[in-house]
């Protein structure tokens, strides 16, 4: 799956602790919203602060970076990669550490994003509208039955995300010794695997919705909505950063 909070260690551990009430459908979705609603909000700020101030197109960028762009961005990512993994192992926790991830992701989120629109305007607004149909659209298919996570629809997309991970790590190692991977430019191969990566977000999502549905007719906590909350919006960052770099890699084409 696309996100580790989604596995069946991580609810079991949680079922056998004493707690007060279960998880509902409803009650994740409420949670996700809420989460998302809290993502947005330090992100406008921040996009808010830096374009009004800054101006745009290169001088723009180049005030916002002199200005501390890269310390949110940073500092966004570090925080809520800390608070996902002590949600990973306190899952009890995940109430008050759901929001803080929430937070911090939109602090990241909001100044990769401006960047983006930088070098591409509106490029942000047509990937959050793209972002969000895809989301949708897969929440219908999995909800009229259109798309299930059989057997093999679970086993094929597992082995293609573990391949997605391993295809960043070498990209990440390639790197680090100063060697570009195409998967940076805008060729059409490159572009076929943004467009695949993509994909592979997207179905994520069907995944992640039938796991919610079991762990609640399993009877999982009901703090563990917050701790599905943050697993459904990970997948959602993931996709939107794709998005996003596909639409760049389009759209330098032009």
């Amino acid at each position: 799956m696309s996100s580790p909070f989604l596995s069946d260690k991580a609810f079991d551990g949680a079922r056998v602790a004493s707690y007060d009430g279960e998880m509902t459908v409803s009650g994740t979705v409420n949670k996700t919203i809420t989460l998302f609603l809290m993502m947005i909000i330090p992100a406008a700020i921040l996009w808010l602060k830096f374009d009004v101030q800054g101006g745009e197109g290169a001088e723009g960028l180049s005030y916002a970076f002199n200005n501390g762009l890269s310390g949110y961005m940073w500092g966004g990512l570090i925080v809520g990669f800390i608070a996902s993994l002590v949600m990973m192992f306190k899952q009890a926790w995940a109430p008050y550490l759901a929001p803080v991830y929430a937070a911090a992701e939109g602090l990241f989120l909001g100044a990769v994003s401006l960047v983006f629109n930088t070098m591409y305007d509106g490029i942000v607004m047509n990937a959050i509208g793209i972002t969000l149909l895809i989301f949708v659209g897969m929440l219908l298919a999995y909800r009229s039955g259109l798309l299930r996570a059989t057997p093999m629809f679970t086993k094929v997309i597992m082995f293609a995300t573990m391949g997605v991970g391993l295809f960043y790590l070498i990209t990440m190692v390639m790197g680090m010794f100063g060697v570009e991977s195409f998967y940076y430019g805008s060729s059409p191969l490159s572009i076929g695997i943004s467009a695949l990566i993509a994909g592979i977000a997207a179905f994520n999502l069907i995944m992640d919705f039938d796991f919610i549905e079991k762990q609640s007719a399993a009877g999982a906590p009901k703090y563990m909505e917050w701790f599905a909350g943050v697993a459904l919006l990970m997948t959602l960052v993931w996709l939107y950063l794709e998005i996003l770099r596909l639409l760049s890699k389009l759209q330098s084409r032009d």
